[in-house]
């Protein structure tokens, strides 16, 4: 089951353009805060109308600004699931469960929320109200009301945003297994990386109101392509970059350094990027060698990071993040020679 999206949107002073297609499998839509994602369910769910555009749901018209197509969101047959789950307060789980139940009868409502309330784990909590549940109960609660409805496409925004970590560990499996068994199209919104790694096959990258490609999820973390799917796969040294005529190497005036990158430069890129667990100390025959004052040493739980200030690049220079092992030792001084790996250098958007 496909779902098509193309639209636009000005939201005071912001602008959304999403375009992105997914079929068959959970997409992830990846990007930091503010980015638009939940802006994109939204118009998808109809909840927000888009200024221009067209939203396809297995073949039937959702929106269409040119047609003047508008469904209103209860003939959408789209699940949302919000961060909050947005649960009725004042009925119980079974309740809540049955509101989704549209165009049943009152035994054929009673049989499909007995179902679900057994899918799903609730079984003894049916008596119950949202304010007597844990959070785990209530997103729980929230996907049964949605299934209920027998939904086209499930949007889930952020599904673990109210949970702490042992919770999320905890749903997070089931999440996943009720998506398996879902035969619709599912967009998953996050900003963390490795909570979409684990769980859509293919992802969206969201930069300041736009989409990116679709694209595997598995090659985002070796070829993110832009600044920001790099920070997003947990690069931190990220600076402008430019070629430099003639010698087949790039410029990165922040950094103070020429350097020679494995990739090469491709049309539309302006950054370089490279991985922390990437530098290391320079041995005499290596190139793309920094001389850096070492700033800081910070502990981690499992290893240290040096922050590092390339003497080239002045005071105002972004600072390098170096890895390190827990508790090494270093030269003695203030001053540390790196090297940028050519093959690890990351060309970016």
């Amino acid at each position: 089951m496909a779902l098509e999206v193309d639209v636009e949107k000005t939201y005071g002073a912001f602008r959304l353009e999403a375009s992105f297609r997914t079929e068959g499998e959970p997409l992830a839509l990846l990007g930091p805060s503010g980015c638009g994602k939940s802006l994109t369910l939204k118009c998808i769910a109809g909840i927000q109308r888009p200024d221009r555009g067209r939203i396809v749901l297995d073949g039937q018209v959702l929106f269409d600004s040119a047609a003047r197509i508008d469904l209103p969101p209860q003939r959408r047959r789209v699940g949302y699931l919000f961060q909050q789950y947005a649960l009725f307060p004042h009925m119980t789980v079974a309740e809540n469960i049955a509101a989704g139940c549209r165009g049943l009868g009152r035994e054929e409502r009673k049989k499909r929320t007995a179902e679900l309330a057994a899918m799903l784990r609730l079984e003894g909590l049916e008596g119950l109200r949202p304010r007597q549940l844990s959070g785990g109960q209530q997103q729980r609660t929230a996907l049964a009301r949605i299934l209920a409805s027998e939904p086209r496409a499930i949007l889930l925004d952020e599904p673990f945003s109210a949970l702490d970590g042992h919770l999320k560990w905890q749903l997070e499996p089931e999440l996943k297994d009720v998506l398996d068994g879902f035969a619709g199209a599912a967009v998953w919104v996050t900003h963390d990386l490795e909570e979409a790694y684990r769980n859509c096959p293919r992802v969206c990258v969201m930069e300041a109101g736009r989409t990116g490609p679709v694209r595997d999820m598995a090659a985002l973390p070796s070829d993110p392509r832009t600044v920001v799917a790099a920070r997003l796969t947990g690069c931190r040294n990220c600076a402008a970059a430019e070629p430099e005529a003639g010698t087949g190497r790039l410029r990165v005036p922040q950094w103070g350094a020429s350097l020679r990158a494995a990739a090469p430069w491709r049309a539309g890129a302006r950054a370089v990027g490279i991985r922390e667990e990437c530098l290391r100390p320079a041995a005499e025959e290596d190139e793309n060698v920094l001389d850096c004052a070492v700033v800081r040493r910070v502990e981690d739980v499992s290893a240290g990071v040096l922050l590092l200030r390339p003497r080239g690049g002045g005071p105002d220079a972004p600072l390098l993040r170096m890895k390190v092992e827990k508790g090494a030792a270093l030269p003695e001084g203030d001053t540390l020679r790196v090297v940028l790996p050519p093959e690890d250098i990351l060309i970016l958007e």
